[in-house]
């Protein structure tokens, strides 16, 4: 668990935690707590992700996956357990003394992880790849893609902005503004990932590239072409940059956040 959760990474999601609570007056600590538990919550979908039955990667940060460095079981329960700590994490009185908050945070990250978000996404995008023997056609058109997306990496990106307002207890307009922003870094970071998986040095980017073309992976990238994505993800940019217009230059940590994630190199 410690080798999948502290061995690297960007932490952007615990960083959109702490940065979304502090714009909007929620205490540091608190937003520590849910940002501990958020990435509890997506170290353990890579570990998962890594495995064989799932995308087979060997490399993940630079370092061998878990299953890897470990084995298929230890990396099947580490991934287990990590689920579960993070709703453990939220539980306790010193994530928000008020139940009604906890209870709140602890529904908002199960549909964002589970069969709604990115579980489910994660289903979809095999299903995409032609993996299983259903009836339901592959999402290869720009809506189902969207979708699938939207539910396999941009609902978490999405709970880690609305954590800060359900800590916050913000109100509807001031959760709205921040809402808008997570839905638009939330595509932005896919489109991202997906640029790097074609145009990224696997050095850098720290794990395999090219991996998505092979693989028949539903993709906007693919669907788009290249030039297009990227004009999109300007667009995801500003409009991350809009919905946080009401908040001013306390908000200016955020939009170079839309624009760190739109223009990584890893």
């Amino acid at each position: 668990m410690r080798y999948a959760t502290l061995g690297g990474g960007k932490r952007i999601r615990p960083f959109l935690v702490t940065q979304t609570a502090q714009l909007l007056g929620a205490e540091r600590s608190h937003a520590l707590h849910v940002g501990a538990a958020l990435e509890c919550i997506h170290c353990y979908s890579l570990v998962h992700d890594d495995l064989p039955a799932m995308d087979d990667d060997a490399l993940r940060r630079g370092r061998p996956t878990v299953h890897k460095a470990f084995d298929d079981a230890t990396a099947i329960l580490a991934g287990d357990a990590l689920l579960t700590f993070a709703f453990d994490i939220l539980s306790r009185p010193e994530c928000h003394p008020a139940e009604g908050v906890r209870i709140a945070l602890i529904a908002a990250l199960a549909r964002a992880s589970g069969i709604g978000g990115m579980a489910g996404g994660q289903m979809l995008d095999l299903e995409a790849e032609g993996r299983f023997a259903t009836a339901a056609p592959p999402l290869h058109d720009i809506a189902g893609v969207r979708t699938l997306q939207r539910m396999k990496t941009g609902a978490l990106l999405h709970f880690a902005c609305l954590s800060g307002a359900l800590l916050a207890q913000a109100d509807h307009e001031a959760r709205d503004s921040i809402e808008r922003y997570g839905f638009a870094i939330g595509e932005a970071f896919q489109i991202a990932d997906d640029l790097l998986d074609i145009e990224g040095d696997p050095a850098v980017v720290g794990k395999a590239t090219g991996k998505d073309a092979s693989a028949n992976k539903a993709t906007l990238v693919d669907l788009l072409g290249v030039p297009a994505a990227r004009e999109r993800l300007n667009e995801l940019v500003a409009l991350a940059e809009q919905a946080l217009a009401r908040f001013g230059s306390a908000a200016a940590g955020l939009k170079a956040t839309a624009r760190f994630i739109a223009n990584r190199n890893a």
